[in-house]
């Protein structure tokens, strides 16, 4: 009776977390052809896809160094490169609890615009560093800083674009850059160590709660 009963538990259990997974897989290839199949459509979002997909990030790096060298932005700089760490470590957690290669290596006619090496997407590091400096940048700047937060969502859409993520592997991502950065930005200006190396400049994001 016992054992029935366990068989049962375990049949409905994972019975329907398979189930689940399987729609969710669904819908994730569905959103993505929706998505990767617009650059055969369109021929001219292909080029567009390229540059925000594969070149953004490096005007964010630079971005980073320019703010680096302002005073008033040290402490935006260093809670933008502990947000990146923080989201990274939480994806290698992520990474064990879940994985699936890119689209071009698991679905065939993927319109694949760049080259990448096979492995687990899930989640887009790429998409992680992107959103955790520019959430960071519009946290504590605000103001016309949105645009960064534009930025981050165009770049993460190009990686679908692209052919190199689902859009599970992007959204994944970005909440946990989210979350990093949230979690840094409300607890690491208040060190008095930190403050005194990089400044005062609390994001606003503290200013508010």
């Amino acid at each position: 009776m016992i054992s029935s009963f366990k068989y049962l538990n375990y049949t409905v259990k994972y019975g329907l977390f398979k189930e689940w997974e399987k729609l969710d897989m669904e819908l994730n290839i569905e959103l993505f052809r929706m998505i990767n199949d617009l650059g055969k459509e369109y021929a001219f979002l292909n080029p567009i896809f390229v540059f925000f997909a594969k070149y953004t990030i490096y005007f964010v790096i630079i971005a980073v160094l320019y703010y680096l060298f302002t005073k008033s932005s040290r402490m935006m700089v260093i809670s933008s490169v502990v947000s990146v760490a923080v989201a990274e470590i939480l994806a290698i957690i992520a990474k064990k609890l879940h994985s699936n290669q890119q689209p071009f290596a698991e679905l065939p006619d993927v319109n694949q615009l760049v080259e990448k090496a096979v492995g687990n997407s899930f989640p887009s590091d790429h998409t992680i560093i992107v959103f955790a400096l520019c959430l960071s940048f519009w946290i504590f700047k605000r103001g016309w800083h949105f645009v960064w937060i534009l930025l981050a969502i165009i770049v993460g859409f190009s990686r679908i674009g692209v052919g190199v993520h689902y859009p599970a592997d992007v959204g994944m991502g970005a909440l946990l850059s989210l979350v990093s950065v949230i979690i840094v930005s409300l607890t690491l200006p208040k060190w008095g160590m930190i403050q005194k190396w990089f400044g005062q400049d609390n994001p606003n994001i503290s200013k508010e709660m």
